[in-house]
């Protein structure tokens, strides 16, 4: 196994802080996974946070916690209420679940069971003497920064705005990446992946073939006693309330899942029922498209699943399709006049009739007064928010979608091109991968389990 094979690798030798990349990209519609709540209806664009500045050695609590209380303490490290509030805040921007005074109440607990989780992985990094160095964090907010669409001055205003400390991010990343590299330098080596396993993967595949199959995501919450269990499932019923009430599957799944599938919002693609633990099958059985199940309580903790499409066979899967797009941005303040407005509306109908194609896509927008475009990228069609799933839908090559007005100004996004998908059984390469990811996500959530009891945990 090449770990450069895996995105979002656990492997060593591609370090990537997903969960936090992936998170960000949910606030661009072009990024992949949705709608900022935080915005219009249809707002586009995202942020991206610019060099915060961050030593080599571990985030500190912050000194607001000396003032603010402390909440919890794990062996030796502290979590304050400003930490806590200051997550929870950059889980609601970049989750979709409401920002009201009822969701903070509901979502602290496991807010505050991810922070704690943290600070054990930074404690484990530091004993392993594994240090995260400036220029990975560096290098994972550029990553922020190209898939989210957005300047390093933007992703500044949009924490601003919505209240959120860059030592909120930084945290986070700090603890994914001290985590990666955990994980990559005690696990990975031990992991391998048969050719005979790859070969028995590929006949079941095939005589599975006629039967139906299901594009599923899911979240996993996991916990390690029966006294937990409790809270795990009522935490698990309240994301399940917010999901249901429109808040996006995938952008709650990067935020909270603790399976490795939450680098990809949750996604695993699709599955036959024998792929799928035993207790999740006669629910997704049941299930229809776009449904979200009730907490599913399991061996490896309590799971949330998604199907986002029913087929038979292997042919060709629409949600597989995939789309190059380019976003285009005619800046405004959230405050500009209505007259200012209504000539930035004009400009960007002048734009959609003047364009030819994405090769001339950024010298077209010069004409107008600080006009952006950014360079294609090309996205999955299942990994889009419905709505510009919808819109897509109705287009083609060297269309540009109905123009939105967001908080950033009046935005567009052009198709550049369009490739369906071809169907089939997956390859060696793909299997491969699946496998050798699912072991070595196993080996970290045992090894973070064996993590958590050995800690001395004080929660005020």
């Amino acid at each position: 196994m090449k770990p450069s094979k895996l995105a979002c690798s656990l492997a060593p030798a591609v370090i990537v802080a997903c969960r936090v990349l992936s998170a960000f990209a949910f606030v661009s519609l072009v990024g992949l996974a949705g709608i900022s709540p935080g915005r219009a209806a249809d707002s586009l664009g995202a942020p991206s946070p610019d060099s915060l500045g961050l030593s080599t050695d571990e985030p500190s609590a912050t000194s607001a916690g000396d003032t603010q209380g402390i909440v919890a303490i794990v062996n030796d490290h502290i979590i304050s209420r400003y930490d806590l509030n200051q997550r929870v805040k950059l889980v609601m921007v970049t989750s979709g679940i409401p920002n009201s005074p009822e969701m903070i109440d509901r979502i602290q607990k496991q807010v505050l069971r991810s922070l704690i989780d943290e600070a054990l992985e930074v404690e484990e990094a530091k004993r392993l003497d594994l240090k995260v160095e400036q220029r990975e964090i560096d290098q994972q907010l550029a990553q922020i920064a190209a898939r989210a669409n957005m300047t390093p001055a933007q992703i500044d205003d949009y924490l601003k705005e919505n209240g959120v400390s860059k030592d909120a991010l930084i945290s986070q990343l700090y603890a994914d990446i001290a985590w990666n590299k955990v994980i990559g330098q005690q696990y990975a080596p031990l992991v391998t992946v048969g050719d005979d396993e790859i070969d028995e993967t590929l006949k079941r595949i095939e005589a599975e073939a006629d039967q139906p199959r299901y594009l599923v995501s899911e979240i996993l919450l996991t916990f390690d006693n029966p006294q937990q269990e409790a809270e795990v499932m009522a935490g698990a019923q309240r994301l399940v309330d917010q999901m249901r009430q429109g808040a996006p599957f995938a952008a709650v799944a990067r935020q909270f899942s603790q399976s490795a599938s939450s680098a990809n919002g949750g996604d695993i693609g699709w599955e036959h029922a024998s792929q799928m633990p035993a207790e999740i099958v006669p629910v997704v059985q049941q299930m229809t498209i776009g449904g979200i199940s009730d907490p599913i309580r399991t061996l490896n903790g309590v799971y949330i699943i998604q199907v986002r499409n029913k087929q038979t066979g292997l042919g060709p899967d629409p949600l597989q399709d995939r789309w190059t797009l380019a976003h285009v941005l005619l800046p405004l303040t959230p405050d500009a006049p209505d007259a200012l407005v209504a000539r930035r509306a004009a400009e960007a109908q002048k734009f959609i009739s003047e364009f030819k194609s994405c090769d001339a896509i950024a010298d077209q927008v010069k004409q107008f007064v600080g006009g952006m475009a950014q360079a294609p990228r090309t996205v999955v069609f299942g990994q889009l928010d419905q709505r510009l799933r919808e819109g897509l839908s109705k287009a083609k090559p060297g269309d540009v979608l109905k123009p939105v007005r967001s908080q950033q100004g009046i935005e567009m996004i052009a198709v550049c091109g369009y490739q369906a998908d071809s169907g089939g059984a997956p390859t060696r390469d793909q299997i491969e991968n699946s496998i050798y990811s699912q072991r070595l996500d196993m080996m970290a959530r045992r090894h973070l389990r064996d993590l958590r009891r050995d800690a001395v945990v004080d929660i005020r």
